[in-house]
């Protein structure tokens, strides 16, 4: 039997209620990434792309969203600011957003407000899907619905995905049983100069965990903020 060895957080902590875990490099890192997940998840299921990041020389962050996890309060309209929050840890630098499902979504928000120099967008659902889903009752997590619905009508992931244009990374898999892959390729259409990967097969979470792809979302990154240090 093989041993392997999995080299903790950085860093676990709570800040403005929300709770975290961060993962330095050793040395200085090239630049920081907040990694989203989404509904239903927690910060533990983007560990995996976290460690990825470290071992490429990237500082990362993963965090419960609020109405998840052993975070505290409900999910509600401060979802950028929570994302702002938890960037706030990583060290001074260029930073990048990576998101899955309604992560996807919060990551192209998000990204486009915080000035993100690289967005990594896994399945990403629709402000439409997610604004479904909370009135039909289909999410386990706990929300404000009055205040995260407006929030929904006001955050167009489309619109963001235009506006952040060659900073956007999507990944999707064709089999995709929860979030079409029609809606990326409308995200990839409205961003000129974005960059779209669709695997044959699958399902709603294949992609984030394949460790292929999580190297590319990483090479995409770490490609970002080195022409950002240009």
């Amino acid at each position: 039997m093989r041993t392997v060895h999995v080299e903790p957080p950085s860093e676990i902590g709570r800040r403005d209620g929300l709770s975290y875990a961060l993962f330095r490099p050793d040395g200085d890192p090239l630049g920081g990434v907040a990694s989203v997940h989404g509904a239903g998840s927690c910060k533990e299921n983007h560990f995996d792309f976290a460690r990825a990041c470290r071992a490429a020389g990237l500082a990362a962050v993963a965090f419960d969203q609020r109405g998840h996890g052993e975070s505290e309060g409900a999910l509600d309209g401060r979802a950028i600011a929570d994302v702002a929050t938890i960037a706030g840890l990583l060290p001074p630098g260029a930073v990048a957003v990576r998101g899955s499902s309604m992560g996807g979504y919060l990551a192209l928000v998000a990204g486009q407000a915080l000035g993100a120099v690289a967005v990594v967008a896994i399945c990403p659902a629709s402000a439409g899907m997610l604004a479904r889903g909370l009135r039909e009752r289909r999410f386990s997590f706990r929300a404000d619905e009055p205040s995260l619905t407006r929030f929904l009508s006001e955050h167009d992931a489309t619109a963001a995905a235009a506006g952040l244009g060659e900073r956007v990374l999507l990944l999707h898999a064709e089999g995709d049983e929860q979030v079409p892959v029609t809606h990326s390729r409308e995200l990839h259409a409205a961003a000129p100069g974005s960059r779209l990967v669709v695997v044959p097969g699958g399902h709603h979470q294949s992609v984030q965990h394949d460790q292929e792809l999580q190297a590319l979302s990483v090479r995409f990154i770490a490609r970002a903020m080195r022409e950002g240090v240009d």
